[in-house]
């Protein structure tokens, strides 16, 4: 055993975390992610990512252990956790971590609900099982050092979803020591994922790179390890360390710094609008404007959005209308609001209204608001066609955790995703089930809500 031990720490954490309870807050912070990613799922169950991802699932067949939402189809839950990953980041509706630009929702809430299924797990250990998840997705890529990652051409997106899911899946397999251990170590040996994720113009790959993939990962190797599967005994410790083959600073004490007190549940950020992160603040901020002062496509001369520079790379007029910011403001402008309909249309984007008020709005990489502090802030500024100019700085935007959404903003955002595809009677039966969560005796109780039958 090395003088650190992550490896040993850590899997009897994994172990303890099973038992422990959740504090009130932070608890209410793992339903209020599970209740936004399950409505990220249903949503995009129905995009091109969801459909292809359904044409696989058929496919393959499989075991009847999980259900894949909005469909009649059950199969293993392997097949299960990947196809609902992929649904939860079909779309740019999922949650995010502002620090390491981690999505840990769309593949760990899904590997969860797989493997809960599964074992026939209650609401509770759902909820301590996401909150574990959450912990090692976060905590990997603060160990790695998620820049070290990026400049290596691969996706922290992706490296992080794997260890979240084994970190879900393995609580529910109810593994000890032993198998934590090994089960970690299967899951390290998956560890993938490039940056050309980029390229993908129509976010099918991008689903599958940044949650689908990391779900089937972690829940293979937690059932590897139930099974009896043996492995490598300290993967975090050993030579040729997973750490040391991803990183060249690796700081291996982040995974197991304050477990049990540091939730990085309650650090993710909640999107209150559908579309890529770096947006979000830009967006509520012109939204701010828009109400304050009037503001219309008859009284406006320019708007100038102002990102962190590394933001402003990813959402800088890109072909998905989702991810492009001067497109979203632009649509702001004309609409008053950006719905989930609207901020995936393609439609939308060829609109001459919406195109005229887009040769209005200058997006710019400021250097100025590169702040660790708050890496995803946005500053709008309007210029009136009387002259006058008005701004607003959103520095961080609703859903951070330093500008939460309540549990009725949560519902509200829920409601608007789950209705148009399960209607209204499903919708509110899941959301008050999973506000409930604690009182589920069995997640399987769930799948009335989530699955359709014939709907594809």
């Amino acid at each position: 055993m090395s003088a650190a031990d992550i490896t040993g720490r850590l899997a009897r954490y994994m172990v303890e975390a099973r038992e422990r309870s959740l504090a009130p807050d932070v608890a209410r912070e793992a339903r209020h992610r599970i209740l936004d990613t399950l409505a990220a799922m249903v949503s995009g169950a129905h995009l091109k990512p969801g459909e292809m991802a359904i044409r696989y699932a058929r496919a393959q067949g499989g075991v009847a252990e999980a259900t894949v939402l909005t469909t009649d189809i059950t199969t293993s839950a392997i097949n299960a956790a990947l196809v609902n990953a992929m649904f939860g980041h079909a779309d740019e509706t999922d949650d995010f971590h502002p620090a390491t630009k981690a999505h840990p929702g769309c593949a760990v809430v899904p590997a969860a609900l797989a493997m809960a299924e599964r074992e026939g797990r209650s609401g509770t250990e759902l909820l301590r099982a996401v909150t574990l998840g959450y912990d090692l997705c976060c905590r990997f890529l603060l160990a790695l050092g998620a820049d070290l990652v990026r400049r290596t051409h691969r996706s922290a997106e992706g490296t992080s979803s794997t260890l979240g899911s084994v970190g879900a899946a393995a609580s529910l397999a109810h593994l000890d020591e032993k198998g934590m251990r090994h089960a970690l170590s299967y899951a390290c040996q998956q560890v993938s994922g490039i940056w050309s994720w980029v390229r993908d113009a129509e976010h099918v790959e991008k689903a599958f790179d940044f949650s689908g993939m990391g779900a089937r990962n972690g829940v293979t190797a937690a059932i590897m390890a139930q099974l009896g599967f043996s492995g490598v005994w300290d993967v975090f410790d050993c030579e040729h360390n997973v750490l040391q083959a991803l990183s060249t600073e690796p700081n291996p004490e982040e995974m197991v710094a304050g477990l049990g007190s540091r939730y990085f549940i309650t650090e993710t950020a909640i999107k209150p609008f559908s579309v890529g992160y770096p947006i979000q603040a830009p967006l509520d901020a012109f939204l701010r404007l828009r109400r304050e002062h009037g503001l219309s496509p008859d009284n406006v001369e320019r708007i100038v959005a102002r990102l962190p520079e590394d933001g402003a790379r990813v959402v800088n007029d890109r072909s998905m209308p989702d991810i492009n910011c001067q497109h979203i403001i632009a649509l702001a402008l004309v609409k008053g609001t950006v719905s989930f309909e609207d901020s995936h249309s393609y439609e939308q984007m060829k609109d001459p209204k919406v195109r005229a008020a887009k040769e209005r709005v200058q997006l710019v990489a400021d250097p100025k608001l590169m702040d660790p502090g708050a890496p995803r802030s946005g500053l709008v500024e309007v210029t009136l066609r009387d002259g006058r100019t008005v701004s607003h700085f959103t520095r961080h935007a609703p859903g951070t955790a330093e500008n939460p959404m309540d549990t009725e903003s949560v519902n509200a955002k829920a409601r608007l995703l789950i209705e148009p595809v399960l209607g209204a009677e499903q919708a509110e039966g899941l959301i008050r089930r999973v506000n409930a969560l604690d009182e589920l005796k069995d997640v399987r109780e769930l799948r009335a809500f989530l699955a359709r039958a014939g709907q594809h």
